[in-house]
């Protein structure tokens, strides 16, 4: 299904679904972060997703990261909670959806990188690497909050 963001875009369409969804800011052993290339979308993201009905909100970061990306995660902290009612998704199916996504701090497990039927590439990125990448500049914001290593979450 494809999609499309929408940012600060005053003719975007008004949502019709909030859903809880998460993402996972995770760091390898040299500090890189782990990142997919969507295949909806073709943009760099952190891994994440839905959560499914009979989940902790913990097993789906977990979850979503096994599947996207083949790397066993345990959740260790909050980067933050991100609400921007000014950035919704368009779905192919009619679905737009108002951004709700808690984005957690994972401490890499096990695991091999792998790629998935939402991941097109699966890699561990440096900072100063992220520049050269497309990346949605609300991605952006939850990957600069995880390197900052904040105190407190970012709420907004």
């Amino acid at each position: 299904m494809a999609r499309i963001e929408h940012f600060n875009n005053p003719n975007a369409p008004k949502p019709n679904s909030i859903v809880v969804a998460v993402t996972v800011f995770v760091q390898d052993e040299q500090g890189r972060v782990l990142l997919i290339q969507r295949t909806d979308n073709g943009l760099w993201a952190l891994p994440g997703g839905g959560q499914d009905f009979g989940e902790y909100i913990s097993e789906t970061a977990m979850r979503e990261t096994r599947e996207e990306t083949g790397v066993e995660v345990e959740v260790a902290g909050v980067v933050g909670i991100y609400t921007n009612p000014n950035h919704v998704v368009e779905y192919s199916d009619g679905e737009v959806r108002q951004q709700f996504s808690i984005c957690f701090r994972g401490r890499y497990l096990s695991g091999e990188l792998t790629t998935s039927e939402e991941s097109s590439s699966v890699r561990w990125v440096a900072q100063d690497q992220l520049n050269d990448l497309p990346i949605h500049p609300s991605m952006k914001l939850r990957i600069d909050h995880g390197f900052e290593c904040r105190t407190e979450p970012y709420v907004g």
